[in-house]
């Protein structure tokens, strides 16, 4: 009913210090500045690394990475080595054993390329220990045997401490349990020795198991409260949360409901800080169990649906059968028979797929052990009846474990299959997201540039066609001004024609100005932009200022600046015309991450709701020029308070 935690120990030739995490890691941060890039501070950043490993995991990996990648740039190998193996061991704690696998795996072919001895050991042992994590037990066995030939003859302390300790985890889970105690009793006695606090609360956490299995009650205890005494001295969260876990197992054994209760929420607050799922989904169950049994049944099914939500997103598949079988009894308990029913199919279901994949991927080995086995027990017949009894019970035994291992070891499989599936799938979304975006801009850019290009063939054509014509007929009518002879009232008539015509002249130069502003060809965008405000500012009453940072040497291409001018133009009609302002503000600021643009007046305010509208009012030509070059546009305005409007363009 309830799953007992163990604590995951990787062989490290790190030493532990016996102090607070955090204090560790403000020490150690502390130095990294006055480091230079060389390899004392790839050593200095594994180390601060190793003092977030327990409790945040997310930023032990942050600082693991930089080491790796200095590492690579000077082209020091055993700070790759140790890079690849802590980054392995994270991932270990998290829970992501195929990850944790690949890096492990290339710690050891570093460690082979250097030649250590030591290093190679270790990470034998830590692919045994990520094998044993995946219930992978031959495996596990081969390469912890290997590990430990090579580390036995260097003689180190720390790590035979370290080995005996994944030994013990190792028996524990093939349940030779006596074994698991006496490699676990090594494990505490040297840590004790070594006085290395930190790992002899893990020693103690793993060597509980073995003593409440084997009914041991009192002993398991007692190392469980050991071992939370050192975890709070220590500030190891990941052992706090642990040790609550196992100590709600205890109360619920001695029928505590309230104190297992208490433990379980502990435990998940933990679990939840840490970001281990594993842990978290094992604490809700936990809480569902305990609620279930003290009669709180909607408590409990609240519980028992986040346990199933966690287990069904991370593909705990053993875990979620359980759950069914737990939320199964919560239905029976409100009297939902026909529910109850429905979460048993959906258990039974569970565990059906799982056999399957187990047997359909090691049948014929199964088929093979079996036959061997059988041909034992036909010679076993002839020597004593006792004998095949006790040889057929065997042969049931290493049957189920091999079930059992091989589901678990499928499990894993189809999880990382999935996975794949699932990255595959984002990938393919990405890359069509990233084609229609890059379809908008190409249809947004072709709008604008046919925009631009219109207005400047509009420039043109008023310029040089219009305006000539223009200019001949004023020539014209001052030539005939002076071979005409008019009366006093004809000639005033005649000199107010001229008049209107130098004023028609005068506007047609102006619009051909704003359509495509010759300053803004020659000058650049502050230049234009300063004249177009000066115009503004001499042609309405409205205050009109413009200011400029880092614009002097700036170097900006012609359809950016142009997108830019429109944008600001736009922006200055929409507040003269709608805004009823005094004053108002136009800023330009240049700097390393692009340009940004202030507009602000003291007018009465925009509705933002009226932006969103089909018709409104410019809004979507200077959105699309926005979005034309990658930019944002954020909008505050109240009513009588005026608007500022910011714009930031990553030119």
């Amino acid at each position: 009913m309830h799953r007992r935690i163990l604590i995951i120990i990787i062989v490290s030739v790190a030493s532990l210090a016996a102090w607070s995490q955090s204090a560790k890691s403000d020490s150690l941060l502390k130095r990294l500045p006055g480091v230079k890039a060389d390899t004392a501070k790839i050593l200095l950043l594994c180390d601060i690394g190793e003092s977030y490993e327990n409790n945040e995991p997310a930023t032990a990996k942050y600082y693991f990475n930089l080491a790796g990648k200095l590492s690579r740039e000077i082209k020091y190998k055993w700070g790759e080595y140790k890079y690849l193996s802590l980054y392995g061991n994270v991932c270990m704690l998290q829970g992501n054993f195929d990850s944790s696998l690949y890096y492990q795996e290339k710690a050891l072919a570093m460690a082979e390329l250097m030649k250590d001895s030591l290093s190679i050991g270790i990470s034998l042992f830590n692919i045994g220990i990520n094998y044993r994590e995946r219930s992978g037990f031959e495996k596990s066995i081969e390469y912890c045997l290997k590990g430990l030939t090579i580390i036995d003859k260097l003689g180190n302390p720390l790590i035979e401490a370290q080995v005996n300790d994944a030994l013990q985890v190792l028996y524990y889970r093939r349940a030779q349990y006596q074994k698991a105690i006496g490699y676990g009793e090594k494990a505490v006695a040297l840590a004790r020795k070594l006085e290395q606090k930190e790992l002899l609360a893990k020693f103690l956490i793993n060597l509980s198991l073995s003593y409440q299995i084997t009914n041991q009650w009192r002993q398991g205890v007692v190392a469980l409260e050991e071992a939370l005494r050192i975890g709070k001295a220590v500030g190891d969260v990941r052992v706090i949360s642990v040790v609550q876990q196992n100590l709600a197992a205890v109360a619920l054994q001695a029928r505590n409901w309230p104190l297992a209760m208490q433990y379980a929420q502990e435990s998940l607050v933990l679990y939840r800080r840490l970001g281990a799922t594993d842990g978290e989904t094992t604490a809700l169950r936990s809480l569902a169990t305990f609620s279930l049994q003290q009669g709180k049944l909607a408590q409990a099914k609240t519980y028992a649906h986040q346990a199933l939500a966690l287990s069904q997103t991370w593909q705990y598949k053993l875990e979620e059968a359980t759950i069914y079988r737990l939320l199964s009894s919560i239905a029976y308990a409100e009297k939902e028979f026909e529910q109850g029913l429905q979460f048993d199919d959906s258990m039974s279901t569970k565990l059906e797929v799982m056999i399957r994949e187990v047997s359909s991927q090691q049948s014929s080995e199964l088929e093979k052990k079996y036959e061997t086995e059988k041909k034992e027990i036909r010679i076993k017949q002839l020597e004593a009846d006792q004998a095949l009894q006790k040889l057929r019970i065997r042969q049931k035994n290493i049957i189920n474990y091999i079930l059992i291992g091989s589901a678990v070891s499928l499990l894993f499989i189809a999880l990382l299959v999935w996975r794949n599936y699932r990255q595959k799938q984002a990938l393919q979304q990405k890359r069509i997201n990233e084609l229609q975006t890059e379809k908008q801009l190409a249809a947004t850019e072709a709008v604008l540039q046919g925009e631009e290009q219109e207005r400047t063939r509009l420039a043109k054509d008023l310029h040089d066609g219009l305006g000539g014509m223009l200019s001949g007929i004023k020539s014209s009518f001052s030539t005939l001004k002076g071979n005409l002879l008019m009366d006093q009232e004809n000639l005033r008539s005649f000199e107010r024609g001229i008049d209107l015509l130098d004023s028609s002249i005068s506007e047609m130069r102006r619009v051909a100005h704003n359509l495509m502003p010759e300053a803004l060809v020659k000058f650049g965008l502050d230049t234009a932009l300063r004249d177009f405000c000066s115009d503004i500012r001499q042609s309405v009453s409205i205050k009109l200022q413009y200011q400029s940072s880092g614009m002097e040497n700036a170097v900006i291409s012609s359809n950016t600046a142009i997108v830019i001018y429109r944008i600001v133009q736009e922006l200055i009609n929409n507040t003269l015309k709608h805004a009823g302002a005094n004053t108002a503000l136009v800023q330009l600021i240049k700097n390393e991450s692009g340009i940004t643009i202030t507009v602000e007046d003291d007018g009465k305010g925009l509705d933002k709701a009226r932006l969103q509208q089909p018709r409104g009012i410019g809004w979507s030509n200077i959105q699309s020029r926005i979005e034309y070059i990658n930019g944002t546009m954020d909008i505050q305005s109240a009513p009588g308070k005026g608007t500022s409007i910011l714009i930031e363009l990553p030119v």
